[in-house]
């Protein structure tokens, strides 16, 4: 790995063959990843996160929108919202305390949240409240994205090759991993929709893999990049997408995967060298990509060219979306905060 991995704990054996993306992805924020249930453990009556004022402060991984409001999940099974543009976030009523993942909703109230334990929880109130649909102990790894393309259909993938389905809103989950192929179990690590083409999904060795039927059928691809990737997006233009992972790499196609061309990120001192873990599309076609020591890099030209800016603070930055009032929500270490359009912290008023 070309990055040092911190604060990982490995409790299982079959956890012990393969770590690449998910401890370096993590450790990127700090995170300590050991299982809350000893192997053969279960547990049958949810156990709800502890509601606490610090909560917008701890760690968070993801936020997305639910309609106007802002939704973030993260460490302990705490899952934020917003509807004052990120201001001010009251806490859910979760039924975890388990790390959260992700998080995608499909409208204002529908939204699924993913996690350690294979955990996938579901909303149908924008974020208030949440229900848990699915949990698998014996799988003994964590989800780490989610998709839905309406109500019904939804695709989750993770740590070693998990690709899990659903066609009844979560009623039922189905694993479908063998659709890909994809021997060695390689992490999978994010799932996005591309514009005009399908679903792509990046994972650990810079494994592809790219869908025309949403999901029933996948194409192995050959990547660009041997190292993890953490993160794809789609830009506004079709067939047209951003991959990116460790230490500044990222790449982009205009093909939907078929030929990929790297992207400089040339910061003030020389290439960026951080790891990249999250990226939003704005609404005016602007691409932000936030990662590891503060980075966040913007470009206006559908993906071609980024400006750089590493907040002062350094801080390790796993997502981000936008505010709605032409700021940014980050989210990472010490939880939720407001930016400007490139970054920067606010000018207080």
């Amino acid at each position: 790995m070309s990055e040092p991995v911190m604060g990982w704990a490995v409790c299982r054996p079959r956890a012990a063959r393969r770590v690449a993306v998910l401890a370096t992805a993590l450790s990127l924020l700090g995170v300590l990843l050991t299982p809350a249930l000893a192997a053969g453990e279960t547990s049958t009556q949810p156990v709800f996160a502890i509601e606490s004022p610090k909560a917008a402060k701890g760690l968070m991984i993801d936020v997305v929108h639910a309609g106007a409001r802002l939704v973030a999940v993260g460490d302990r099974g705490h899952i934020l919202y917003s509807d004052d543009q990120g201001n001010t976030w009251a806490q859910a009523k979760v039924p975890t305390r388990q790390l959260l993942t992700a998080v995608f909703f499909v409208d204002d109230k529908q939204g699924w949240a993913v996690g350690h334990d294979a955990q996938i929880l579901a909303s149908i109130d924008g974020g208030a409240t949440w229900t848990q649909q699915y949990q698998d102990l014996k799988r003994e790894a964590p989800l780490l994205d989610v998709w839905f393309n309406d109500a019904h259909h939804g695709l989750a993938v993770g740590a070693y090759g998990a690709l899990i389905e659903t066609t009844d809103g979560g009623k039922t989950w189905e694993d479908v991993s063998e659709r890909l192929d994809n021997e060695d179990q390689f992490h999978l690590n994010a799932i996005a929709y591309i514009k005009d083409a399908g679903l792509f999904i990046v994972g650990e060795q810079g494994s592809m893999f790219r869908s025309s039927d949403d999901g029933q059928t996948w194409e192995k691809l050959e990547g660009p990049y041997e190292g993890s990737l953490f993160g794809v997006i789609g830009t506004a233009q079709p067939r047209t997408l951003l991959a990116y992972g460790l230490r500044g790499n990222l790449y982009r196609s205009a093909d939907f995967g078929s030929t990929w061309e790297p992207v400089e990120l040339t910061a003030t001192r020389g290439a960026l060298e951080f790891g990249l873990s999250g990226a939003t599309l704005l609404e005016d076609g602007s691409l932000v990509v936030v990662g590891n020591g503060g980075s966040v890099v913007v470009s206006h030209d559908d993906g071609q060219t980024f400006s750089v800016f590493n907040r002062p603070d350094r801080i390790s930055l796993s997502a981000v979306t936008a505010a709605g009032n032409g700021n940014l929500i980050l989210v990472g270490q010490g939880g939720v905060r407001v930016a400007t359009p490139t970054g920067a912290e606010p000018t207080k008023q």
